[in-house]
């Protein structure tokens, strides 16, 4: 008898485990002072009293602002590799960081790490003006997103990299034998988010994706009104993707996501949609 009531229990107690500790399969923040976090090229910003993220300045005037949202895990220190690969290009680089990631306070969901991200949307636009384009890679895709639907008038366009169009559908693929859709709190559903959002947006998907598979980003691309741009970066899994790409890469997805040409030369390795 104690066997067949742990047998009939053991489901219940497995969902009610996942929609307790749900967030600790969601997010994984690493914790670091605003000194440890800086780098060369890489300074505290706004200020490292008031830290919001990291910023690096091009040589010499700005093209405008790119605002990075990082993924699930880490911090924004372990993403110089935007500073380095844009930088170059004419552009500032905001690595935007996440409540209770790196030495900020606070909880992270989905209502703190959006509502923050506004703040930060708002911010950079009042301090810099001109070009402001947002980059979202994974989780960050979501963020960026949500976001820059809610601040789009400070927007120029979307660049999201390794995206989904709902959380719940990725859950589900991983997570097949628990009711995903049902317990899931932080929903962060990209593709709805994006109805009626009037920027252009490029959805870059990276072909062997096996963390958020690349049909997921298709979806959202194929969901999206126009001006909208779907990419795939060949060969490329979902955390190694940055080695596929090169410089032309960057000119040509950032082109595209402040309204440049669809018909502009794809770098090599890529294929546009």
């Amino acid at each position: 008898m104690a066997t067949m009531l742990w047998v009939l229990a053991a489901p219940i107690v497995l969902i009610g485990a996942t929609f307790l500790w749900q967030d600790r399969l969601l997010y994984f923040p690493a914790r670091a002072t605003p000194a440890q976090m800086v780098s060369e090229g890489l300074r505290a910003w706004p200020s490292a009293h008031d830290f919001r993220g990291l910023v690096a300045e091009p040589a010499g005037e700005a093209r405008g602002t790119v605002i990075v949202f990082h993924g699930n895990a880490g911090h924004a220190g372990h993403r110089g590799f935007y500073a380095l690969a844009l930088r170059p290009l004419g552009w500032r680089v905001i690595l935007a960081e996440y409540p209770g990631y790196g030495p900020r306070d606070g909880r992270p969901s989905e209502a703190s790490l959006v509502h923050d991200a506004e703040a930060t949307i708002a911010l950079a636009s009042q301090r810099h003006g001109g070009t402001l384009l947002l980059v979202g890679e994974s989780l960050g895709a979501a963020v960026a997103a949500i976001a820059g639907a809610r601040q789009r008038e400070r927007v120029d366009g979307l660049l999201l990299i390794t995206p989904w169009d709902r959380l719940a559908n990725v859950g589900a693929q991983h997570y097949p034998w628990l009711p995903v859709r049902w317990l899931l709190r932080d929903r962060y559903d990209t593709l709805a988010a994006l109805q009626g959002f009037d920027r252009p947006v490029v959805v870059a998907v990276a072909q062997h994706d096996r963390i958020v598979p690349a049909r997921f980003g298709q979806a959202l691309a194929e969901g999206l009104a126009p001006p909208r741009r779907l990419l795939t970066i060949a060969r490329a899994d979902h955390n190694d993707w940055p080695a596929f790409v090169d410089a032309a890469w960057w000119r040509a997805a950032i082109a595209a996501a402040l309204g440049g040409s669809p018909g502009a030369p794809e770098p090599a390795g890529q294929r546009a949609q």
